[in-house]
């Protein structure tokens, strides 16, 4: 059975997206060079930490350009939280340029009255469209998100999904394509988590 390439550069939340995905019976294969994806059927870039510590590991993998060959590819690809961030062109958190996946930038999540940043705890998912993860009919899917950046795409028609912060709408899911990517973390949501990343594996091309 192909196995679900796990991007390992230092800065991803392995042990539980490896935990969540094994729950699910799926198999796992940490790549940490390039190359090693030729026995994947789909990849998860995961992602706790700054912008630039995450890009200056990719770079040192030398994972980059497999990276990118993959999504422009059609191959199945999900990002979570900072690997949802790193798809983008730039971020207020650093200096160095994103991996330009995705048209955009990431944001300092703004300062409003009676809300904290970083932004932590269970929201409730806001779909903006019809997409691969979220089903009209449902209702109160929570998800746990801790962030202090936000992604904001120029083609806004990318967002899949926001949640509320105060008066404002922040990105919560981007799907473009074959790639998929979430700013909370399914592998912590509990039942809602794994109902989203079993829809994302059914959906593997």
């Amino acid at each position: 059975m192909s196995k679900i390439g796990l991007i390992d550069y230092g800065m991803g939340n392995i042990h539980s997206v490896t935990k969540a995905l094994e729950n699910l019976e799926e198999e796992i294969l940490l790549i940490k060079n390039k190359h090693q994806t030729k026995d994947c059927k789909a990849l998860i870039l995961p992602g706790v930490g700054s912008f630039d510590p995450a890009i200056n590991n990719l770079i040192n993998t030398d994972l980059i350009i497999d990276i990118k060959s993959w999504i422009n590819s059609g191959k199945s690809f999900l990002g979570i939280c900072l690997g949802l961030q790193l798809l983008f062109e730039s971020s207020d958190e650093g200096s160095i340029n994103g991996l330009g996946i995705v048209k955009g930038q990431i944001k300092k999540i703004p300062q409003l009255p009676n809300q904290r940043i970083p932004h932590v705890g269970w929201c409730e998912l806001l779909p903006t469209r019809k997409n691969s993860l979220l089903r009209n009919e449902e209702l109160n899917n929570w998800v746990y998100f801790v962030h202090s950046y936000h992604a904001v795409p120029s083609n806004t028609d990318v967002i899949a999904a926001n949640v509320s912060y105060g008066s404002e709408k922040l990105t919560a899911i981007i799907e473009q394509d074959n790639l998929l990517a979430c700013q909370f973390h399914p592998e912590k949501s509990g039942k809602t988590g794994e109902k989203l990343l079993r829809r994302w594996l059914k959906n593997i091309q």
